[in-house]
């Protein structure tokens, strides 16, 4: 089967990390040797590489084409508005979009299916193309697409036109599913396909080595993501003025940094928590396998990668209890929940966690029932069925 994957939400050269989950399924499908994929990845357009535009500048520097690990991407420009860009931004990714897809079919690529991922407005912008060039559409939800676009009247409306057109959804867990259907879509065009974990590249180390070359001496957590508000990385940094002699390790980066500092600052912990950068997943690997638990403090969340991560690793989590969470948290040996998503919560399911901690070996093996095996199986099974 002959796939084109069309997605904003994708790895490039400026952005090793941006929508690495996308690339990382893809990779999975592909290993099957059952299908193939031209991956099409618009990033905005912007006339300057001047740093003073921040992210806009580094776009500018994204290649028109590269080649990641044997797939064949094309980047696109497309133009963002501001402040009516929203409403607006299906027309033109499918705008930008078009002249791209058509030169790889004239090059001899006569794809089946187009591939896409995010519902707003990657997948609206996705039925536009694949009613341009009379191909089936697979849109797949995955989280801030779902539970918080739909709040704004345009976009929710587009959402179920596209929903309405999609040959097939499909969602990364069961709770974006009962969403989309809260939403009015069609329950029976929906297969939950959740994301799986990479355990090769993500196991177990020397723990006590790791810890040693990290200078880890006390009970330590790590926060992982973007920096942003959405993320919560500010309730780790304040329960730490209740957990004495607990460090906290977090990594990214993005505009809250600065909050961030301050408010460890205020709360007189800053010599307690270290801030790492934005990490490669290798990178990560040694730092989740070091650490004694993950926080993952979100208010909203698909699937998040960085819990089974950090379990592959042998290391528990810690996380607030919303959307799919509860799916990927699902025993002991896994972690804890919080039960309020404050800093008070993860005070006491740090306290919880400690009490009932599980051995590592334990977590390893609960994460080892997440592979890659039965969702690409199970994509392979919802493309034959719609290219059939």
């Amino acid at each position: 089967m002959k796939l084109l994957t069309f997605s904003t939400l994708f790895p490039n050269p400026e952005k090793q990390s941006h929508g690495i989950f996308v690339q990382t399924r893809l990779r999975y499908l592909l290993g099957s040797g059952q299908v193939e994929s031209r991956v099409v990845a618009p990033v905005p357009w912007f006339p300057s590489t001047d740093p003073r535009f921040g992210d806009y500048a580094h776009y500018s520097k994204v290649p028109a084409q590269e080649n990641r690990f044997g797939i064949e991407v094309t980047h696109p420009r497309y133009l963002t508005i501001p402040k009516i860009g929203m409403n607006v931004a299906p027309f033109l990714l499918a705008a930008a979009a078009k002249r791209h897809i058509g030169r790889i079919i004239d090059e001899g690529y006569d794809f089946d299916a187009i591939d896409a991922h995010y519902f707003y407005p990657d997948g609206v912008a996705a039925i536009m193309l694949g009613r341009h060039f009379n191909k089936p559409v697979v849109i797949t939800a995955r989280g801030t697409d779902i539970n918080l676009i739909p709040r704004h009247i345009v976009p929710r409306k587009l959402i179920l036109w596209a929903a309405s057109q999609a040959q097939g959804m499909i969602t990364v867990c069961n709770a974006l599913k009962d969403e989309m259907v809260a939403l009015g879509v069609d329950g029976a065009r929906i297969t939950p396909l959740r994301n799986g974990v990479d355990l090769q590249l993500f196991q177990p180390g020397d723990r006590a080595a790791l810890r040693a070359r990290l200078g880890l001496e006390d009970f330590t957590l790590m926060s992982v993501g973007h920096l942003i508000e959405r993320k919560g990385h500010e309730i780790p940094v304040a329960a730490l003025a209740s957990l004495p002699h607990v460090r906290l390790l977090i990594a990214g980066d993005g505009p809250q940094r600065r909050n961030l500092e301050e408010l460890a600052r205020q709360a007189g912990v800053l010599d307690r928590v270290t801030f790492l950068g934005a990490l490669p997943q290798a990178a990560l690997t040694e730092y989740y396998g070091a650490v004694d638990a993950l926080v993952l403090a979100s208010s909203r969340e698909g699937w998040a990668n960085v819990l089974l991560e950090s379990m592959a690793c042998g290391t528990p989590v810690i996380a607030s209890n919303v959307w799919g969470t509860p799916e990927v948290v699902a025993a002991p040996e896994a972690g804890v929940l919080m039960r309020e998503r404050t800093a008070k919560g993860l005070v006491e399911a740090v306290a919880a966690l400690r009490a009932n901690y599980p051995t590592h070996e334990a977590t390893r093996r609960y994460a080892e029932r997440f592979s890659w095996a039965d969702t690409t199986q199970g994509q392979i099974d919802l493309f034959r069925k719609i290219i059939g």
